[in-house]
């Protein structure tokens, strides 16, 4: 997605969303930097890279941003791979009349090694007449048919009648054109069909060519997730095709993978610009047929209202988040990669901008395990040297991964766990700003606790209730089991919600929750940081696997100032999303919150703190 159209998608994503010891290689993989490459990149080894990607302009500085980034091999003799990235600002200093960074349109690079790009030019020097002239171009998927290229884009904006977004493409008979546009959408504008007057996002095309039939995928959360059947020149769909695949308000970005008999779809949640507290994240769902259903590792269904999704990829604690809309591929070694974009949050912004979140394309392995992809080994994104890709016949696959698992609680601290037994609260617990009389009970081995028109943004008001105790010095887990009154169906009940907390005051928490988003129910998991500059973000928000049927298992692991969530909807498969990296101070309490929206009840049937195991 590109910076420019941000504040017109802030609105909506905030309501909608209010919401994962590389071994060196036995031989180079790589050559050795290039003239110009960067420190991080001369102090690797042969054969091994660091993140971000390399990617050089004319003048041999390094591109700003590389989203969405879709990533080809050539063809017949060509030794060469390309990279695609949406409409952005390149280069920082490179500014238009009104002093805003110049935007490239689908900026295009090439590289024989997969680690160091050489800029190739724009696809575009201006939008085709169709496309409003103040768009820009998104989310670039390349396709090689019919003895030629096709570049299929998103026009977040259109000159069409009635206006709204679309997915156009373009031609050429190499991979860095020039670029014919085809003069009119591939698919055009419509309404979101649960919304009529409200033109749905028809953003993020993605190509799956099987047994001879393309098929076009394509949407975002106004609207949700759709497929068509693409017709024999690429060139147009028929409305008549179109199959929804995912609901509205949980992914945009998809890509499809095809493995061992299934067909995988990888797909983002959230927030790509959010700045230093950005969590986009990438989810999976699998199906035996490329129009689905898919249904991820807990057997959800992407299309229920407690929509699936298992978590593939997200922060874990170094400076990567935000890490999102991925391009899956094969070396010629025949390993697994994915390409992605990424937020460094110690270095979030395009320079000389408080607003305009900077995006790097990252690399690391894809592999599989118990049938669903993990990216090194289940790490996440990589921070330090790593084992190069084999771009080119002959060189050796990267070594064998190995797997790691998410960390586990150890046996449960009476003092701090509680079953709710007995009428009352146990005196370990505390009220910051107690409920009005009668907002909570205890009874039949449960804590019931109203829900609240109020939320916890300071300086917004009024300012929910918390529920707290004191939590165990160092590290620890803390685990709730709960459910909401909220009805599973339904698109009336925005953020309404009940969750735990790591709680270091009104201004410094995460909080991991079951949440009421439009039609959707979701685990997400925020964090609040007040301690942001001024005028940037001070909420951040992802998401992690699906909700119970009827308890939701939530999960906390504190490791120093490391928060990680993990949700189940047995209390048995545990799923591992987002790391958070905040400071709550000296002495964070653990707290349950019941709130967003009034007239339901959060059930807590109980709450484990332990340390880690």
């Amino acid at each position: 997605m590109s910076w420019e159209v941000l504040v017109r998608r802030v609105a909506p994503l905030v309501i909608a969303l209010a919401l994962v010891a590389g071994l060196l290689p036995a031989a180079p993989a790589s050559a050795a930097p290039a003239a110009g490459a960067a420190a991080d990149q001369r102090s690797a080894s042969p054969g091994t890279f660091r993140n971000p990607l390399d990617l050089r302009l004319p003048d041999g500085s390094r591109a700003e941003n590389c989203a969405d980034p879709d990533v080809a091999r050539g063809t017949g003799g060509d030794r060469h791979w390309y990279l695609y990235c949406t409409t952005d600002a390149i280069d920082a200093g490179e500014r238009g009349p009104d002093g805003a960074p110049v935007q490239h349109l689908l900026p295009t690079y090439r590289s024989t090694d997969l680690v160091h790009w050489r800029y190739a030019g724009d696809a575009f020097a201006k939008v085709p007449g169709w496309v409003a002239p103040d768009a820009g171009l998104w989310a670039p998927e390349i396709r090689h048919a019919n003895g030629r290229w096709y570049l299929y884009y998103t026009a977040p904006e259109t000159a069409l009648p009635g206006g709204g977004s679309a997915i156009g493409v373009a031609t050429a008979p190499s991979p860095t054109g020039p670029w014919t546009d085809s003069g009119r959408p591939v698919v055009a504008p419509a309404d979101n069909p649960t919304s009529p007057g409200n033109r749905r996002w028809t953003y993020d095309p993605e190509v799956l060519t099987e047994g001879g039939t393309a098929w076009i995928y394509f949407g975002s959360y106004n609207g949700g997730l759709f497929v068509r059947r693409l017709s024999a020149d690429g060139l147009s769909t028929s409305a008549s095709s179109e199959r929804r695949i995912a609901i509205a308000n949980r992914y945009e970005g998809t890509n499809v993978v095809r493995h061992d008999g299934w067909y995988y779809l990888l797909a983002s949640a959230t927030n790509c610009c959010n700045g230093a507290l950005t969590g986009y994240s990438v989810f999976a769902a699998r199906s035996r047929s490329p129009l689905g259903p898919f249904r991820d590792a807990d057997g959800r269904s992407i299309l229920a209202a407690k929509v699936g999704g298992t978590p593939v990829l997200s922060r874990n604690g170094n400076r990567w988040i935000g890490t999102g809309h991925e391009s899956a591929f094969t070396d010629a070694a025949g390993q697994g990669w994915l390409a992605y974009h990424a937020v460094d949050r110690t270095d979030p912004l395009v320079p000389g901008t408080e607003t305009y979140t900077k995006r790097a394309v990252l690399l690391d392995r894809l592999d599989w395990r118990h049938g669903w992809p993990v990216v090194r080994g289940g790490r996440g994104p990589s921070d330090g040297a790593q084992p190069a890709p084999a771009a080119q016949p002959g060189q050796r696959r990267v070594p064998p991964v190995r797997f790691v698992d998410a960390p586990r609680p150890g046996r449960a601290i009476p003092a701090l766990s509680d079953d709710f037994r007995g009428s009352r609260l146990a005196s370990r617990w505390s009220w910051v700003r107690p409920p009005v009389a009668g907002g909570y009970s205890v009874a039949g081995g449960a804590l019931r606790f109203a829900t609240q028109a109020a939320d916890l943004h300071p300086p917004a008001t009024p300012l929910a209730s918390v529920l707290t105790e004191r939590a165990p010095r160092g590290d620890f887990v803390v685990e709730a089991k709960l459910r909401t009154t909220v009805p599973d169906t339904g698109d009336s009940y925005n953020y309404a919600q009940g969750g735990v907390l790591v709680y270091g005051g009104d201004g410094r928490y995460v909080k991991l929750a079951v949440s009421s988003i439009y039609e959707t129910r979701q685990t997400e998991w925020g964090v609040q940081d007040s301690a942001q500059p001024a005028g940037r973000p001070t909420y951040g928000n992802g998401v992690v696997g699906p909700v119970g049927r009827t308890w939701t298992w939530l999960r906390i692991i504190r490791h120093g100032d490391r928060y990680t969530a993990a949700t189940s909807v047995d209390g048995r498969r545990w799923r591992t999303g987002g790391t958070w990296t905040t400071d709550l101070g000296a002495a964070p309490r653990i707290g349950l919150v019941s709130m967003g929206a009034a007239g339901f009840t959060t059930v807590v049937d109980a709450v484990r703190v332990s340390r880690l195991r």
